[in-house]
This record gives structure tokens, sequence and C-alpha cells, in this order.
């Protein structure tokens, strides 16, 4: 279904859908590109194999909520957001925020979120020409949430225009620490020549767990298969999904994404994903899966000191010594300083990928709470909450792992 509504501005008219198929491929993409800050998540082909594969659905309890404002035939801004029935698959945790809503007698569900499902991967959510498109989106999802009667919105791990427009709209910014890699030495801001190289930017200590590490996973006998795009065969997919699967098994959820959402991926999005695969005796027994920039021809084209690649799921069948940090830090930074790759984004929390060069750095998430008097309280804690984790950051800089000058 698609619903015209008023428009917030003259400029524009602004349509709601029930679906991302609703809306051309060519002209939400053509759009994604126009943006500084696209990563390959926020694609049609992606957003649909969300839905098609019934990853994120409303029996899911995703229910999707596409806005699309126009000039004419020009699509000028668009994003998606996500009714909800509860707070999973998120990863910017608003739980207490529901417990105290219900203690109040108060429903939390359904509310909103601008987001990515599964993704916690800063970038671009509201898609726009530019800022008047931007601020009139965000103004036309806020009256949505506002007539709907949901409790709240929430912008997450929004890109700096985005979080700028929900500033200016009086939205609650909130902040979280990832960890993210980046492809220059320290000292003169050049590109890593190979491993080693990278190695010899960091300090003793660090170095020498590294190597540690990673003998250690090759005198278990284990190999790599580096497979990107095309050269992931549906027997990889296959053996990739059932590692993943065990993953989340083991910790006692099923799987967000289905096997069928890999296999579209497979089929429409193969150049967006790089496959590294562990062998011990000509056997696979473990896979990590890393995501590279929103468009093809993002890697080693003249602005490749631009690229992203983002760490997203890996899985083991069998358990050997380190084979974590090696699949999931070691190969992929190895393989993106031999493509040139600028930062590799290793994903939400482990104070652990600091001792692999992967460096504490702010994400940040906008709120919107219909409550008066809930926004407020939630402002106060998130005060608090700020200073807490501006501390942290401070502590966790304080442990740079590479060498000083001198």
């Amino acid at each position: 279904m698609t619903t015209p509504c008023p428009a917030s501005t003259p400029a524009y008219a602004l349509h709601l859908h029930d679906s991302i198929h609703r809306v051309g491929a060519d002209a939400w993409d053509a759009l994604l590109a126009h943006q500084p800050h696209p990563t390959p998540f926020l694609r049609h082909a992606y957003l649909c194999a969300l839905e098609d594969s019934g990853s994120a659905t409303p029996a899911r309890g995703w229910t999707p909520v596409v806005f699309t404002l126009w000039a004419g035939t020009d699509l000028q801004a668009a994003c998606i957001v996500y009714a909800k029935a509860h707070s999973y698959g998120e990863y910017v945790f608003d739980w207490a925020w529901a417990d105290a809503y219900a203690r109040h007698g108060l429903a939390y569900y359904p509310k909103a979120v601008a987001a990515v499902p599964f993704t916690p991967v800063p970038g671009t959510r509201l898609m726009a020409c530019d800022d008047a498109g931007r601020d009139a989106l965000l103004r036309a999802v806020l009256d949505w949430a506002e007539q709907a009667g949901l409790s709240s919105l929430h912008l997450l791990f929004g890109a700096q225009q985005d979080l700028a427009a929900a500033h200016q709209a009086g939205m609650l910014l909130r902040s979280t620490v990832q960890f993210h890699w980046h492809n220059r030495r320290p000292m003169d801001g050049a590109r890593f020549a190979d491993f080693e190289d990278f190695l010899a930017s960091l300090n003793q200590d660090k170095r020498k767990k590294i190597r540690q590490e990673r003998r250690r996973v090759a005198q278990a006998g284990v190999c790599f298969r580096v497979l990107r795009g095309t050269q992931i065969t549906t027997a990889d997919w296959d053996f990739f999904y059932r590692c993943y699967e065990r993953t989340y098994l083991e910790h006692g959820n099923p799987p967000y994404l289905t096997r069928a959402f890999f296999h579209t991926m497979q089929q429409h999005m193969p150049e967006a994903w790089v496959l590294f695969v562990a062998e011990r005796a000509g056997r696979p027994i473990a896979t990590s899966l890393i995501a590279v920039d929103a468009y093809s021809n993002c890697v080693n084209s003249p602005n490749d000191m631009q690229s992203v690649a983002y760490g997203r799921y890996w899985g083991a069948l069998e358990r050997v010594d380190c084979l974590h940090f090696e699949a999931c830090y070691y190969q992929p930074i190895e393989w993106c300083i031999a493509q040139g790759v600028h930062r590799f984004e290793g994903g939400a929390q482990g104070e652990h990928k600091m001792a692999r060069a992967l460096l504490p750095v702010r994400a940040q998430s906008a709120h919107w709470l219909a409550h008066p008097a809930f926004a407020e309280a939630v402002d106060r804690f998130l005060a608090r909450e700020g200073e807490g984790v501006e501390q942290y950051l401070e502590d966790l800089h304080a442990r740079n792992p590479f060498r000083q000058a001198g």
C-alpha cells in the first residue's frame, strides 16, 4: 500500500509505503549514492532481502514504513522506519526504559526505529538531497509517530547529518562506543604496506601477542581461503550459514537472519561480501563474513581511501585456540591492507578488539519520547550516561596499542 499524506512543507509531496518494494530501486539507490555516509545495508536489495526472507517482517515484530519526499517525479528524501513490538536486534539498549513505562502502567510498545535491523553499523538513515529535505523528512517521521500514538522514535547509529537534524528537532542524543581499525600508520598517516608493517606500528606486547595467536592457528593446521562476490559459491554460503546458525544456537537464540536472506545476497548483492573460510586438512571448519562499501566500484576506485569494510558474522564447527581472532580480525585486516581499504569497523562492544588495534570511536543515536515526563527523565539519564561514556573513552584512549614516538 502507498499512502499520499500532507507534506510537512509545500516544497515536497510526502508518501508512506508499507513495503520497500513500493519504491523503485534505481531512485532509492541513486539517492543513497548521493549521501556522505552510505553503507551496503541501506541498499534497496538489502532491505528487500530482509523483508522477502522473513527476517524483518511484522510477524517478527518489524513492521516497515517507508517515507518518501518528492519534488515532481524526483525523489528528494527517503528513509525506512520500523514500528516495533520489542527491542531485539537494535544494539542500542532501551529495555530499562520499557521497564520504567511498564512499572508506571504505560505501554512502551509499539515504538518506532529508524534503523537497519540487526545491524549496528553507523551510516546514513535519513537520505536527502540537501539539509532542507532531511529536516522535512525527519519532521514527517516525527509527525507520523505522534499521530500514530507511538511511545517513541529512535534513530539508531545515524550519520552526523542525521544527528544534527535530530538535535535541531529536539531529539535526545545518546552515545555508545564501537571499535574501528584504520589503515594508516600513526606516525605519518601513510597506508600500511602489509601486515608486518602494521605489526611494526604496535607496541611490543601487542605485537608479540598477535604473532603468538596467529602462530597457534597455523600450528593447528588451519589455513584460509578468501572469497569475494561471485567467487562465493552456494556451497560456501551453505557452510557459512551452518556456522552462523550454530553460533546463535550455542547462545540459546535462533539467528536473526534466515538462509533465504543470504541466498538473496548471493543473487543480488554478491559484490558486497567477502568470506573467509578456515580449513584444516582440506575440510572447512569455520567462516567469517564481512561486507564492503555501498557499491561495487568503491574498493580500489580513485577514492579508495574512503572505502570501508564491516565485520559482520562468524561461526565455527570446531574449536581451535585463537581461531576467532584470526578469522574475525587478522584475516580481514590483512585483506583490507592488500585492497587499500580505508577502515574496518569491528562493530559494537568488545574491549578485546583494542589489543588488535581496533580503536574506540563514538557512535550516536537520537531519541524522541512522546510522554513529557519520561522524556525529561530520559534526558537526565542520558546526561549521566554521557559523562560515563566520555570517561570510558578517555580510559580506552589511554591504553592505545600503538608504539609511542621517540
